[in-house]
């Protein structure tokens, strides 16, 4: 995709001065030079343009507000002086696979006093005896070149200031955070709903024992009444004890069958 074509889709609708990060990653530049880049994109912090074929940085336009320029796997050998003139603020920069030799061609990159990170992987000045030693020299504002200090110590995995990574960020965490609100309020209604069954529990137990209780009350006093009843046969006089057992029973007294012979 040619490069003016991929900026149009990268605004989507956006005016240039809105737009804070762009990528131009792989689309085809014209004759090796940037073309549709222009000083409207004033906002701009965040410019990659990646293995698009590129031979110079004469095209590009003043971007004041840049910090991160990502140029990597392109070939350039040389007019970095442009980067000092136009991307004053620039903090990292990244010109790994490109066609760089001399330690001398870095040293317009002195101009840029807040470049701290400068990345020259797979480029011929590598290969130099004290590679390190000079460039550090060269350029006293640099902390990390190809990912590491004066001191071998490993540069962070990432700057979100530079990156524009820092609202993405809090955005994640915002969200995160919101998860977790979510899951904390989930636990509680489960604890609710679990309290809530164990009182139904309890009620139902306490029904029961009260219904156990109910039951042997009444079947207290029923013995307590047939035990009264007992009593008082055992009070009666011996016939007439016979007599309503007998009445009880459904059966007559065989005394009462024979006065009723009699008669």
């Amino acid at each position: 995709m040619e490069m003016k074509k991929r900026l149009t889709l990268e605004l989507r609708n956006k005016k240039p001065g809105e737009v804070k990060e762009l990528v131009l990653d792989n689309c085809r530049s014209d004759d090796g030079k940037i073309v549709g880049l222009s000083s409207d994109f004033e906002n701009l912090e965040f410019l990659s343009m990646i293995n698009i074929n590129l031979l110079s940085v004469s095209n590009l336009p003043k971007l004041n507000k840049l910090r991160k320029l990502e140029l990597s796997d392109n070939r350039i050998s040389g007019g970095l002086e442009v980067l000092a003139e136009r991307t004053p603020n620039l903090t990292h920069l990244n010109l790994s696979g490109n066609k760089i030799k001399d330690i001398n061609t870095l040293e317009p990159l002195k101009k840029l006093p807040n470049l701290h990170s400068l990345d020259l992987f797979n480029c011929e000045v590598t290969m130099l005896i004290n590679y390190r030693e000079s460039v550090f020299k060269l350029l006293p504002q640099l902390t990390y070149l190809d990912g590491f200090d004066a001191d071998d110590q490993e540069a962070p995995d990432s700057d979100p200031e530079a990156d524009g990574d820092g609202l993405e960020d809090e955005y994640e965490n915002g969200e995160e955070g919101e998860e977790e609100d979510d899951d904390e309020d989930e636990d509680d209604l489960d604890e609710e709903v679990i309290d809530d069954e164990e009182d139904e529990d309890d009620d139902l137990e306490g029904e029961e024992e009260e219904d156990g209780v109910d039951d042997e009350e009444e079947d207290e006093e029923e013995d307590g009444e047939d035990d009264e009843e007992d009593e008082a046969d055992d009070d009666l006089p011996r016939g007439e004890k016979r007599k309503r057992n007998l009445e009880d029973e459904g059966e007559e007294d065989p005394e009462d069958e024979e006065d009723d012979e009699d008669d």
